[in-house]
């Protein structure tokens, strides 16, 4: 199929826009502490692009648990959000570019709508997307396809004409089950060995080689 429009560009964000690991392994850390079982720190990452309450499934008994878990991480993630979230260098510049040559952007994330839309507008990219798709917004959860396909309808796009850059096995596996172009970002917590398995389309070492990576996308397409 064709392209007669710009490609679609989504965008997971906790490990992709913004350098959030930091922060994440700080919420568990005080979340866990002086309870057993606790994830360790790789555990943890590994769980990220999933619901925060399936992770806290692995390491409770009930619903009780996993709801004090995440009111104790929440509030612990709400006071410190701000000093432990940056975008990634070059991320903002890289968004500009997309933006001005008409390609429609937006996110794909499993992290609450609240906390994705803080990051947004604190890191300064918010303006850019054109659909934000949090916890909030689908029935079902990356690496399932359906928040990819929501992203997808609101923004009006067919498969063939998307792209999904994240950096967990989470989103690799989202996009390809939504048969969008699946885009393995290697700057986050992920090495391209623990992604390979999820057989993603491109690999991205730099944020900064997005908008070549789209052009020839297009051009492939067109």
């Amino acid at each position: 199929m064709t392209l007669t429009r710009p490609l679609a560009v989504l965008f997971d964000l906790d490990g992709t826009l913004i350098d959030t690991i930091g922060l994440l392994l700080e919420c568990a850390r005080h979340t866990f502490a002086g309870r057993t079982p606790a994830p360790t720190d790789d555990e943890w990452i590994a769980g990220i692009g999933t619901p925060l309450r399936k992770q806290f499934a692995a390491y409770t008994t009930s619903d009780e648990e996993i709801e004090e878990l995440t009111q104790r991480y929440r509030a612990f993630q709400r006071e410190h959000h701000d000093r432990l979230t940056n975008a990634f260098p070059g991320v903002l510049d890289v968004l500009s570019e997309l933006e001005m040559k008409g390609h429609p952007m937006g996110i794909v994330t499993s992290k609450s709508n609240e906390m994705m839309d803080r990051g947004l507008e604190w890191v300064g990219i918010m303006r850019h997307m054109k659909t934000r798709i949090g916890m909030d917004n689908a029935e079902r959860h990356k690496p399932d396809p359906h928040p990819v396909q929501v992203a997808l309808e609101e923004l009006g796009y067919e498969p063939h004409e998307a792209m999904f850059l994240g950096d967990s096995p989470h989103d690799i596996a989202s996009g390809n089950a939504a048969g969008v172009t699946s885009v393995a970002a290697l700057w986050g917590p992920f090495t391209r060995e623990q992604l390979e398995p999820y057989h993603p389309d491109e690999y991205l070492e730099s944020i900064l080689e997005l908008p070549a990576l789209v052009d020839r996308l297009q051009g492939a397409k067109s």
